[in-house]
């Protein structure tokens, strides 16, 4: 943070975070008046203004604040465009080219990428860290080769300044460099992708290490907790299984078609409009272009590759190899969540065997009672038929009461033996 006289300039400086004056970045700085306090100051800061983090083609990075104006003039994309990297579309998946930008919304990570930058939206997050932290290890590695293939006629045009992919380019070292590595957009896309796929494949593997103790427990014990941790996990998997199905069908409309993925090399058609000005500004009389001999050294033979790499609109080979190599993971993170929950419905059919084979057990030893009750109720309507108040002979017979109870007690008996053994000959009971 820049402190000034009245204003407070935020900005991270590039790469190791030095403090650079509000005239040496590209992007207009955010004014936040009154630098006495960072809370007070934060407040206070310009309606509309986003975070955002730029690195370019060398790994410089800087963190800025700006608004949707500021970004759609530099990437020279549509207003509508910027609605998708809004929070309206968190968790979608999309990646969309455009004349000189991709928009790339996967999960949590949202960035617009051309072919000499990146513009990461909300890079503080939790989960886009990881991404910072690839970015900064994997595009650092350009400048070595890049930066010492330039000439010495870059060196000396711009001695206190690095040189910009333009002047890199235009060495014919540099031209080797880009036949043996992908385009910077891609670099770019494709550690977006590692870091979403390994972000859902961890955490689905988390969760089926979670699923499969969980499960076998509630296949022991049928138990309200157990069915309620189920059913958050069956639930987390849904959940889960759309995000992975999200991303693995943007790229599997990109595989199939060829023309949307050439509109993603953003190199190809950079580099394509930079000769047609080049050979425009070579066509105009008194025009002095020290530049042109090696954008033309790109039609050589000796640079036949890259013309085949950059300048075939159908040569989509390098991304739709990088698309199917994630586009096979995804498939693999779906496949490990179709297995949980196909382990669940499994776990599930068993419960309910069991809680049928329950329930059949209970219905029999209804049916065992009621037939009990039944011949109860027999004996007891003998009895009360015997107790009503009626003359009767054999109310004068001497020793006649227990041979008629115990009689009548094993007519009873008999009875309930009677109708289980119909039951079980019908196969209403159990073996």
């Amino acid at each position: 943070m820049g402190m000034g006289r009245g204003k407070t300039y935020y900005k991270l400086g590039k790469g190791d975070g030095a403090v650079l004056p509000p005239q040496s970045t590209p992007f207009p700085m955010v004014e936040v008046e009154g630098g006495g306090g960072g809370a007070a100051a934060m407040k206070k800061k310009a309606a509309g203004a986003r975070l955002w983090m730029r690195f370019d083609r060398m790994g410089e990075s800087e963190v800025i604040e700006c608004d949707k104006s500021v970004i759609r003039k530099r990437v020279a994309i549509p207003s509508r465009d910027l609605r998708i990297l809004g929070p309206i579309f968190a968790h979608s998946s999309s990646i969309l080219a455009r004349e000189k930008a991709m928009l790339v919304n996967l999960e949590f990570i949202r960035a617009i990428v051309t072919a000499e930058e990146v513009m990461l939206l909300n890079p503080l997050c939790q989960e886009v860290l990881p991404f910072v932290d690839q970015l900064k290890k994997v595009l650092p590695c350009n400048r070595p080769q890049s930066v010492n293939g330039a000439g010495m006629g870059v060196r000396q045009a711009n001695e206190t300044q690095s040189p910009t992919f333009a002047q890199l380019l235009a060495a014919p070292e540099a031209q080797e460099v880009l036949q043996d590595e992908l385009p910077f957009e891609f670099q770019v896309l494709e550690i977006a992708l590692e870091v979403v796929c390994t972000y859902l494949n961890t955490s689905v593997a988390n969760l089926e290490c979670e699923a499969y103790p969980l499960l076998d427990e509630l296949a022991i014990k049928v138990s309200t907790k157990n069915l309620d941790q189920v059913r958050s996990l069956k639930s987390n998997l849904t959940w889960f299984l759309a995000r992975v199905q999200k991303v693995r069908d943007e790229l599997e409309h990109l595989l199939d078609d060829n023309e949307d993925m050439a509109q993603l090399y953003l190199t190809r058609k950079w580099i394509q409009q930079r000769q047609s000005e080049v050979l425009l500004g070579a066509a105009a009389p008194n025009t002095i272009i020290p530049a042109a001999p090696h954008l033309r050294r790109l039609s050589s033979a000796r640079s036949g590759s890259l013309v085949s790499n950059y300048f075939n609109g159908d040569d989509v080979e390098d991304l739709e190899m990088l698309l199917e190599a994630y586009f096979v993971q995804l498939d693999g993170t779906r496949n490990k969540i179709l297995s949980v929950r196909e382990y669940i419905d499994d776990t599930e059919d068993y419960v309910n065997i069991q809680l049928d084979n329950q329930r059949n057990e209970l219905i029999q030893l209804q049916l065992i009672l009621t037939n009990a009750s039944f011949c109860i109720a027999v004996g007891t309507a003998i009895a009360g038929i015997f107790g009503m108040n009626i003359p009767f002979t054999w109310n004068n017979i001497d020793g006649i009461f227990w041979p008629v109870v115990w009689f009548f007690t094993a007519a009873c008996v008999l009875l309930f033996f009677l109708i289980h053994g119909y039951a079980r000959w019908k196969k209403l009971l159990g073996s």
